[in-house]
């Protein structure tokens, strides 16, 4: 029993690790390029002819930038499917493919519900009783400000029912 605990937790670890392992590297981009394309620093130095508005150096940073910046901001879409990637026992590609689908679900629906409680306007809005925070865009959908949280419980949810159905044969009118 306590090796198979041992076993889950080290598996989680690891799962969290396929995620986490990409930051680093988004972070060190991220902060050089608004390092080179902060105006303040480049009329400092004396740069302007290098890397001011227009040359081909500060386009780059700028891609850069927004390039790292999409990796923070879909983090929680990025966890789903690594922790299910790294959770899978077998199949693995389809259980990324599944986390994927069902983050998305998860998040469609309860915009579905808070625009049924009136949460959110119409108009998209977000209603004024709604306490500031809670409802933030997630890959555009508006929804409950869940952060990582969000992606790490849509992995590992999707994990466990596709190491316990992933056998399952369907008949073959059903099947493609």
């Amino acid at each position: 029993m306590k090796n198979r605990i041992l076993s889950t937790m080290q598996r989680i670890g690891k799962s969290f690790m396929l995620p986490i392992a990409i930051l680093p590297i988004a972070g060190l981009l991220q902060g050089i390029a608004i390092a080179l394309t902060n105006q303040s620093m480049i009329e400092a130095y004396l740069l302007e002819s290098v890397l001011g508005e227009g040359t081909l150096i500060y386009s780059f940073m700028l891609i850069l930038k927004n390039v790292a910046s999409a990796i923070f901001d879909d983090l929680p879409l990025i966890f789903a499917a690594g922790v299910s990637l790294g959770m899978a026992k077998k199949e693995k590609e389809v259980a990324a493919l599944a986390s994927m689908i069902s983050f998305f679900v998860m998040h469609t629906t309860i915009s579905a519900v808070l625009q049924v409680q009136g949460q959110i306007l119409e108009d998209g809005s977000i209603a004024s009783s709604v306490l500031p925070g809670t409802i933030a865009e997630v890959c555009g959908i508006p929804t409950l400000q869940m952060g990582v949280f969000g992606g790490i419980i849509v992995g590992l949810g999707v994990a466990a029912l596709h190491n316990r159905f992933f056998k399952i044969q369907l008949p073959n009118a059903l099947f493609f």
